[in-house]
């Protein structure tokens, strides 16, 4: 399909409905399900997962259902790799959004600038994120800094540069009146998610990152942090 294609698929108001119908029930669910099945897991991992599925929808609930489960049969890095990817993507995902309305959607910027304006919050907001439980936990700021910059810079430079380059690719060129605007940011995001999934296994495997705690282990689970 071409460019144009696309756009007039995705460029419905209709269509970003039904979407939108879907990830409010699937918000609905996994937040019940935290709540009623799997509340042993840390507060701030159960935010990423409403995080996660908010951005992702029936996509982010079914990663959920794969991996942050305490009801998932067994363990794997693939698993992992997710956990991991979607504690970065809960803190990004709020850049992106913020940096996307901001410079594209208020201020029509350029490519450019709203691909800097974008990568950088979502830079900022996903690191927090990462070294924000690493601190609560008892860790001073320049150890958790030094902890998670290395592992969390790829997994976000990765994450960020497919979802803005997408972004921009599909709305670059839209408001926030139109249904594409909201469209294109919908689907960067998710694809953002996938791209990163790789990079987190490998940054799992070779011990730069620790693959979140598995839910399973309801005591561990309730204690798990970054790393």
């Amino acid at each position: 399909m071409s460019l144009d294609q696309i756009q007039t698929v995705i460029d419905t108001w209709t269509g970003l409905g039904i979407w939108l119908a879907l990830v409010a029930a699937c918000v609905a669910w996994v937040i019940y399900d935290l709540r009623t099945s799997n509340n042993h897991i840390a507060s701030m991992m159960q935010w990423v997962w409403v995080l996660t599925v908010l951005y992702s929808g029936p996509i982010g609930l079914l990663i959920y259902r794969f991996s942050g489960r305490k009801q998932i049969p067994t363990d794997s890095i693939a698993r992992k790799g997710f956990r991991s990817v979607a504690h970065c993507y809960s803190g990004c995902g709020i850049g992106e959004i913020l940096g996307v309305i901001i410079s594209v959607g208020l201020f029509a910027l350029g490519n450019f600038w709203a691909a800097i304006i974008t990568f950088s919050l979502a830079y900022i907001f996903g690191f927090a994120l990462n070294i924000g439980p690493m601190m609560q936990n008892g860790m001073a700021f320049k150890e958790a800094f030094k902890g998670a910059f290395v592992a969390e810079s790829i997994s976000i430079v990765v994450m960020e540069f497919v979802a803005i380059t997408t972004d921009l690719y599909l709305g670059g060129k839209s408001t926030m009146n139109d249904a594409l605007f909201w469209s294109s940011l919908y689907i960067s995001l998710s694809l953002g998610l996938f791209a990163a999934w790789p990079a987190n296994l490998l940054l799992i495997k070779y011990g730069l990152k620790g693959g979140m705690g598995d839910p399973r282990d309801e005591d561990a689970a309730a204690h798990a942090h970054c790393h």
